[in-house]
């Protein structure tokens, strides 16, 4: 199997399985809605996002195209890249990573291109539903990004003694995400901690 299948059937894996993921929760879980799978620690917690990985957002309508038309560019520059990759015949390591990023930022896409057309809002009291009857909610480039994977390892409150919010609420890792967040998050990061031995090979 040569290395452009091998990134293509990545890419596709990652797409299914993380668009799978979204439309089930998104068809049946409220906003806020959480199923605790071990224990406190790993929750599938349902919210939705505007904006960036793990629940950053950019301000209103002009930043949410804006960020949509920025993932964009960034899914065609990428995609020049694994293709330059591919000729020079890089490391498979460094094919795949770069592979898993591209697939991350188009999950993403997908649910702000199209969720807002696909389906109804989702809100804290009724599940959402695919084609309703009166439209989406919202247009094209302007849905919201859907996120469930919830890690809080460690939740207790600041110290007494502590000279920052001192016995308030202290949660690590308080960020929800999704697949396509993770899989962006770990290409860039297996990218960095093996970039030497990338070159090596590279050589």
């Amino acid at each position: 199997m040569s290395d452009r299948i091998k990134s293509i059937l990545l890419i596709l894996v990652i797409l299914l399985i993380d668009q799978t993921i979204k439309i089930i929760i998104k068809t049946h879980m409220t906003i806020g809605e959480e199923i605790h799978v071990f224990g406190d620690w790993f929750r599938i917690h349902f919210l939705e996002n505007n904006g960036m990985a793990f629940g950053m957002e950019m301000g209103g309508k002009p930043g949410k195209i804006f960020l949509s038309l920025f993932r964009l560019a960034a899914i065609v520059a990428i995609g020049w890249y694994l293709s330059f990759l591919l000729k020079k015949k890089a490391p498979l390591g460094l094919v795949l990573c770069v592979s898993a990023i591209m697939a991350g930022a188009i999950g993403n896409l997908i649910d702000s291109a199209f969720y807002g057309i696909l389906f109804n809002e989702s809100n804290f009291f009724t599940v959402a539903s695919a084609f309703p009857d009166g439209g989406g909610y919202a247009g094209f480039l302007q849905g919201k990004v859907v996120d469930m994977l919830y890690f809080p390892i460690l939740d207790t409150t600041w110290p007494s003694w502590s000279p920052i919010r001192a016995g308030q609420e202290l949660v690590f890792f308080r960020p929800v995400f999704n697949l396509a967040d993770s899989s962006i998050f770990l290409g860039v990061i297996t990218i960095l901690i093996f970039n030497k031995k990338f070159l090596v090979e590279d050589k």
